[in-house]
């Protein structure tokens, strides 16, 4: 995933584009995978959330009357795109060593996510909807500055995996 990241970054430098190029091209690389007939269960739930994400934010910022620019739509997606793809990447390297380990990891992500809202959105059901899903592969609040949860995430991995 981080090829196909770095890939798309590449891409949209070397081609006249809009503002929001990359957050659209996040944006429908997910879609895509969430609407392939060919894609895992894992897969669509991985890309759902980020679908999901995505739409939340755009409506937030609309709702709020907020003056955002296409660099702050971009940063945002590939900060959150970066933030899931490192989170099932050390996931998976956890679960060779231990089912603790495992936990540490989802706890980092996942508290990188709450510890850093974008809008401070009241609506707890709405913005934790995937944090209180046992079920999913993305336990993170909807309501999350995706860079400042990356480098909070990044900086303590490192701690839990070396």
């Amino acid at each position: 995933m981080k090829k196909l990241l770095v890939a798309i970054v590449v891409a949209c430098a070397t081609i006249p584009v809009n503002a929001q190029s990359l957050f659209e091209t996040v944006y429908k690389h997910a879609t895509e995978i969430v609407n392939d007939p060919k894609s895992t269960q894992e897969q669509i739930d991985i890309h759902q959330f980020e679908v999901t994400a995505l739409n939340y934010m755009q409506r937030q910022v609309q709702k709020r009357a907020l003056k955002k620019d296409g660099y702050f739509y971009d940063c945002q997606a590939v900060n959150m795109k970066s933030f899931v793809d490192d989170f099932i990447y050390y996931l998976t390297k956890a679960r060779g060593v231990s089912a603790a380990k495992r936990m540490e990891v989802i706890n980092c992500y996942r508290e990188a996510s709450l510890n850093n809202p974008l809008f401070s959105d009241l609506d707890k059901e709405r913005t934790h909807c995937f944090v209180n899903d046992t079920k999913t592969y993305t336990p993170f609040s909807l309501d999350t500055d995706w860079e400042k949860a990356y480098d909070q995430a990044t900086a303590k991995i490192k701690t839990i995996i070396k």
